[in-house]
Parts: structure tokens; sequence; C-alpha cells
């Protein structure tokens, strides 16, 4: 409708009028620098991401454990009924009395000292699980500072077009007085009159309906930084003028090629896949270590008659394991994991591919929204200047209200091509940061 354009264009003119405080309700001042330093520790969506890598770190030290010499202990008691003796042909069966009391007692250290690689490559395993973690977390957080953005860039739009339409409500209803005493005197029209009659009840309408986006978009930047309920988020007004850094397009695939978090992600997938093979490879080779063990049991049970007394010994040697079963086994086992790697090497190049297209597209659009700034600029001059002579010529009765509809149409066209791209800009720019890892 055409009154619903002219009130956009009246809020839009408004906006960037400037001058206006961001927020009709008192609350925090906050940059977008600050939400993200306080999502960082405070991010309920964060925790998961926290915890996984503490987890993944402590993996390392179990790794590390298995240098560690092996100890193990025994104790049994047991019951030992009596036995007999006969003749191989099981004849002159005779009663043999064995002392009923049994008794074992034994310790075993084993010191790994060669094990294919086994242990070595599982603590690098785990270590590269470990960054895989580190990587995972930098990409949520870089989700959720994205997602902060966006509800930040609304949030300063919304906040400062209720100020405006608050503004606007009070001068409409003015402008009704006006009308209505124009008419008295017979020189306005009961239809112009109800135009703006109509024009304050759309006011009144999307004042609710801005209230309502403003909560909404309040409450999730409240919810994902972690603050407290109740909290009031007011944007800096100062947003819209800060100065951005220029970088070409290589740059910014430079800087995306190296810190991109799911670049990162799916490389270490790659030589986590690499590692496992080796792992698989280790069960090849044979496994060699130091032994050193003492026991005591009693009683005698290899004499006849038994001897009732503990018999104590000590050793000390190396041991050879080796298990021929892989010679055979492990070969589906590796050609299972190196499938698994050359999947990972496709997924990481598909990664590259995709992360380039993205800068790629946000690049252009980067640059696009500058060109619409300077664009909407010269186009919000002209509008101002026809708008103002068609304003002249109506309340000079020259001309009919639909032509200063019109004419506040053009300006409405103007006016949010120009706020658009001063936000796309600010978008456009932290979504570069975002695809490159920079957020």
């Amino acid at each position: 409708m055409n009154n619903q354009r002219l009130l956009a264009g009246w809020l839009t003119a408004a906006l960037l009028g400037g001058g206006v405080c961001p927020c009709a309700n008192s609350g925090n001042v906050m940059t977008l620098e600050e939400l993200f330093d306080i999502a960082e520790s405070k991010s309920v969506q964060l925790r998961p991401s926290f915890a996984a890598e503490e987890e993944a770190q402590l993996e390392i030290n179990v790794a590390r454990s298995q240098r560690l010499p092996d100890i193990e202990a025994n104790l049994s008691f047991s019951f030992i009924g009596n036995g007999f003796i006969t003749k191989r042909d099981f004849s002159d069966y005779q009663k043999a009395a064995i002392p009923h009391f049994g008794n074992g007692l034994g310790v075993t250290v084993t010191q790994p000292v060669y094990t294919g690689g086994a242990i070595t490559s599982g603590i690098e395993l785990a270590k590269l699980k470990s960054t895989a973690s580190r990587y995972s977390t930098e990409l949520q957080r870089d989700n959720i500072r994205f997602r902060l953005t966006g509800f930040y860039l609304d949030l300063y739009k919304y906040s400062n077009l209720r100020k405006v339409l608050e503004s606007n409500i009070s001068q409409a209803r003015k402008v009704l007085d006006e009308m209505h005493a124009r008419y008295d005197e017979g020189v306005a029209l009961r239809n112009d009159i109800t135009r703006y009659e109509l024009l304050l009840s759309n006011l009144e309408l999307e004042l609710v309906r801005i209230n309502n986006t403003i909560k909404i978009l309040n409450n999730n930047l409240v919810t994902i930084a972690g603050l407290e309920k109740g909290t009031v988020i007011e944007p800096d007004s100062l947003i819209l003028s800060r100065s951005l850094p220029s970088a070409s397009e290589g740059e910014w695939q430079q800087e995306a090629s190296e810190n991109a978090p799911i670049l990162k992600l799916a490389d270490t997938e790659v030589s986590l896949n690499r590692k496992a093979e080796d792992l698989v490879k280790s069960e090849r080779l044979p496994k060699i270590g130091l032994q050193a063990g003492w026991t005591i049991d009693g009683p005698i049970l290899v004499e006849v008659p038994p001897i009732n007394r503990n018999l104590s010994y000590w050793w000390a040697g190396v041991s050879l394991n080796y298990n021929l079963a892989s010679l055979y086994k492990s070969n589906k086992s590796l050609a299972k994991k190196r499938a698994a790697t050359r999947a990972a090497i496709d997924r990481l190049d598909a990664a590259r591919e995709s992360v380039s297209l993205e800068v790629r597209a946000d690049y252009v659009r980067y640059l696009e929204s500058y060109e619409e700034l300077k664009t909407g600029e010269k186009g919000v001059e002209l509008a101002e200047r026809n708008y103002n002579t068609i304003s002249t010529r109506y309340y000079s009765d020259m001309a009919l209200i639909t032509d200063l509809l019109d004419a506040a149409n053009s300006k409405l066209d103007a006016e949010q091509t120009l706020v658009n791209a001063r936000i796309n800009i600010l978008y456009y720019y932290y979504k570069l940061l975002f695809t490159t890892g920079k957020i």
C-alpha cells in the first residue's frame, strides 16, 4: 500500500537523518566484540565443545600411560581335597592324604620395549584427536559469533526504527489535527483525512510488530551470549561509522586457506586416518618386553607324598610376542583404513573448493554493497530534492496528495537502498571474517 510505503520512507529518512537513540528503553550499550567476549565464557552452546576438548586432552595422558610397565599381582586361597594313587590300569587304589589349605601369591612386572610403533602411534593419534577437537571448538565459536552478528545488526536496525516510529506517531497525530482544522475551514478534503487516519493506524500496528521483533532479537542475543535473562542490549550507535580495512580477494583467499577452521578440521581428519593406518601396520610387527616376577605357592603338590610347605622363586627375562594371524587378518583392516584416508582427502579438497567459492561470493557482494552505497547516496539526494519540490507544491494547492505519495515512494526506495547498503557492508565484512576464520 502507498501509505505503508510512505511510512517506511519516513522511518528510513529519520534513521538516516541521524542523532536517534538506538533503543527506547534503557539498557546495556555493548559493542559486537564485547558480546563475542561474553559468549566465549558464558555461552551454553560452547560448553559441550570445551568439555570435548578437555576430554581429548586427557586422552593423550591415557595413551602415554601405555609406556609405563604393567604390574600384575595375584593372591589365592583354596581348599584342596584328598587325592588317590593307582596303577596305570587303575588297580591297586590307595588314598593319598593332602594338606587341605592351599595358598598362592605372585607378582609379575612387564616393561614394553618395542611394540612395532603401536604406543607411539597411539599417542600421536590422541594428539591429533585433541587438535581436531580444538578446531571443532573454533568452528562452533565462529558459528556462534556469526549468529550474534546477524542478530546484533538486526537489533540495531529495529531499535532505531522503533524510536523513529514513536516520533512519527506523534507527528502524524499533529498533522491530523491540522488537517481537521483545514477541513473545518473548507480547504482540505475528507479523503485526505481518511488517508492519514489509516496511516496512523498502520504506524501503531507497525510499532507493535517492531517491539515484538526487538524482544525476539534481544532474547536471542541474551540467550546465545549467556547473559542473564531480562538483560536489555543496546547496540553501539557508532557501528555504521566504523572504518573497515580493505583487502584484495587474493588476501581473503589466503586467509581462508590458512585459518578457516573447517579446512583445519578436514586436514586433521586426513592426518588421523593416516595415523590409523600406521596403527594397523604395527599389528604385523613383534612385541618385545622385559619381564620379572616372583611367586610363592603351597603346598608342594608335585611330590608324593605332598610337602606341606611353601615354594618361592623369582625370575627375569625377555618376552617376545608375535601374532601370526595378523599376517592375513590385518590386510583387510589396512585396506579399509587406506580407503578412509582417500575419502578424507576428497573431503578436504571439496572443503577447500567450497570455502574458495564462498569467499569469492562474499567478496563480490562486499564490493557490490560499496557500489550500492554510492548509488544510494546519489539517489537519496535526488529523491529528497524531488520530494521537497512536490511537498511545497502540495501545500500551495498546486499538487494532489497522490503526487506527494509518489514522490515519497521514490524517496523511500532511495533511502531503503542506502540503509541496506550500509548494513550490507558490515554484514558481508563479518561474513568474510567468518568464512576465513578471522571473526
